[in-house]
């Protein structure tokens, strides 16, 4: 009788990373491209960001920055809360975490398990919205408790450094022949540390940058955005443009699009990002030369956008649903 063997990991932070790359030969079935997606939502917390989380939570520790018992507190749409909770708990550590309105309430629900305390803000900043107010919070809360500490996701360099692994486990599964890397942006963590490796390693890979419309990290101006995980109200510390091939603007209504396509079709459930990355891909395909390979980071599962994304009524009252029907 034979027995599956599967890795052994010495903790639950210790399987982050190594996401299975799978092909999607039905997405764009009359495109003459090969298309991949890399599913971060088989990281442990559900998303890319658990990468993030494990690397600046380690890192801190490792250099006497964190001890047992401290309190991290960041300002986080959803994603990056959840890593970080996990990590914390894990690791002994306590975690406020500063969210706004936006926050999908099934994320709440899940950091509450975690044990990790919730500060919201109600009202964005006059300047630089949201994200904006989240971190004046995160300043005050700094200087009220104890023992604090910030790992910083928008400045600290040990996010981009997050994945060069990231980059690293795509390019080698693809024995490095990958033409086109279409990943998101938010703090531009992932999109820089895969650029990074890209240079350093002589990859012949272009990236795209996927924002979203409304989003001011590529100079647009300010806009509404309902669906959170990707774009911001501030410019990124990471940023380097002339790393970044092409970036294309996606609205609330392509990410609806985008997503429900990548279910239909390839029957993967993942949430707004990664339905931003699909429909940029369709905007892109026809300026992409055949027989070229394409890469989409997909970041998170869709479990959590149930009730926004995946809900015909709250589609109905939030995107112009005569787009998303069109589509």
């Amino acid at each position: 009788m034979q027995h599956y063997s599967g890795d052994q990991h010495p903790n639950i932070i210790d399987t982050i990373g190594k996401t299975p790359l799978v092909r999607l030969e039905r997405l764009c079935s009359n495109a003459e491209v090969n298309i991949y997606g890399k599913l971060e939502a088989f990281n442990p917390g559900g998303s890319i960001k658990d990468r993030t989380a494990k690397q600046l939570i380690s890192y801190a520790i490792n250099n006497g920055k964190l001890h047992f018992g401290d309190t991290v507190i960041e300002s986080s749409s959803g994603n990056m809360a959840i890593g970080l909770a996990q990590a914390c708990l894990y690791y002994g550590l306590n975690l406020i975490v500063v969210v706004d309105p936006l926050v999908n309430q099934h994320t709440v629900k899940i950091l509450k398990t975690y044990g990790a305390k919730i500060e919201m803000v109600k009202e964005p900043a006059p300047i630089g919205g949201f994200l904006t107010a989240r971190l004046n919070k995160v300043n005050e809360l700094l200087d009220r408790v104890k023992n604090s500490y910030w790992p910083n996701q928008y400045s600290n360099p040990q996010n981009p450094v997050a994945h060069h692994q990231t980059m690293r486990e795509i390019a080698e599964s693809l024995s490095g022949n990958l033409d086109y890397l279409f990943a998101a942006t938010s703090t531009c963590g992932t999109l820089m540390g895969c650029a990074d490796y890209i240079q350093k390693n002589n990859l012949p890979t272009k990236i795209i940058a996927v924002d979203a419309a409304g989003s001011v990290i590529f100079g647009q101006p300010a806009g509404k955005r309902k669906i959170p995980g990707h774009g911001a109200g501030r410019p990124s510390n990471f940023l380097e443009r002339d790393k970044i091939s092409d970036v294309i603007h996606i609205t609330d209504e392509e990410c609806v699009i985008g997503c429900k396509r990548l279910l239909e079709k390839e029957a993967i459930l993942c949430g707004g990002s990664s339905g931003a990355v699909v429909s940029a891909l369709l905007k892109k395909l026809p300026y992409i030369p055949k027989r070229s390979t394409c890469a989409l980071i997909f970041c998170d599962r869709g479990e959590r956008y149930l009730d926004t994304i995946y809900n015909n009524d709250w589609v109905k009252e939030n995107i112009e649903l005569e787009k998303v029907l069109v589509a």
